[in-house]
Order: C-alpha cells, then sequence, then structure tokens
C-alpha cells in the first residue's frame, strides 16, 4: 500500500465516530493524513482544522459527512481534483457522485475501515 494522501472530511476526536477510528487506522498504515472538521482538535498526531484549506496531491477524500452538509464541499472537493472520494456509510449521495464523476474523480460507495482492513485502501 503506496502512501497516497487522504483528505479525512467530517473528522471528529471522539472515539465513537467512525471518522476518529479512521484517522488512526490510516496514521496506522502509515498514510498522510489531512483532517477537516467542526473544532479544532488532534488525533493521532493528525489536526483537525476547520477551514477548507488550499491541498494539493489529495489521492483520496473520505467522507464522514450527511449528504445536506457536503454541499458546501462540492466546489472545495473538486477543486482539490482527488482521484477518488469514498462515500462511507451514511454519507451516500446520487446528486454528488454524477458531479464527480462528471469531473473524471472516481466515486467509491464503500467504508474506508473496511478496505484498510482488506488491504485494498
Amino acid at each position: 500500500m503506496k502512501n497516497k494522501k487522504t483528505l479525512v472530511l467530517g473528522a471528529s476526536a471522539n472515539p465513537a465516530r467512525y471518522s476518529y477510528m479512521a484517522i488512526k487506522k490510516l496514521v496506522g498504515y502509515d498514510q498522510s493524513v489531512v483532517a477537516i472538521g467542526l473544532k479544532e482538535e488532534e488525533v493521532a498526531g493528525v489536526k483537525i482544522h476547520t477551514k477548507q484549506l488550499p491541498l494539493t496531491n489529495i489521492d483520496t477524500v473520505t467522507l464522514y459527512l450527511n449528504p445536506l452538509r457536503q454541499r458546501e464541499y462540492y466546489n472545495y472537493i473538486l477543486g482539490l481534483q482527488p482521484k477518488r472520494v469514498i462515500f462511507n456509510p451514511g454519507t451516500e449521495n446520487p446528486e454528488f457522485y454524477q458531479l464527480l464523476r462528471q469531473n473524471k474523480i472516481e466515486v467509491e460507495i464503500a467504508c474506508t475501515l473496511v478496505l484498510l482492513s482488506m488491504n485494498q485502501y
């Protein structure tokens, strides 16, 4: 598994949240992680930012936001030009799939935690 930069969108420092588990697991797999969430916190040495940062070389965006909350990030994510966007359970959003595909960005409806544990990330 080569190191690809992942943006965790909807990140939380609450250990009960899947975004928290995903950050910990990505770091454990030696992946480069950037996180954006509601509160400035830290998980496994990764600072959670509260603003849309100007990022480059993002391979994967993994979503932990419900479809309504995703809307404010559409242009941001499209502008990052990631290779793929992972829609974790509960984030499914056909409207956004279409936009991403029109911009030649791969849509993956999956669970980041499962992909990592099966070595398919």
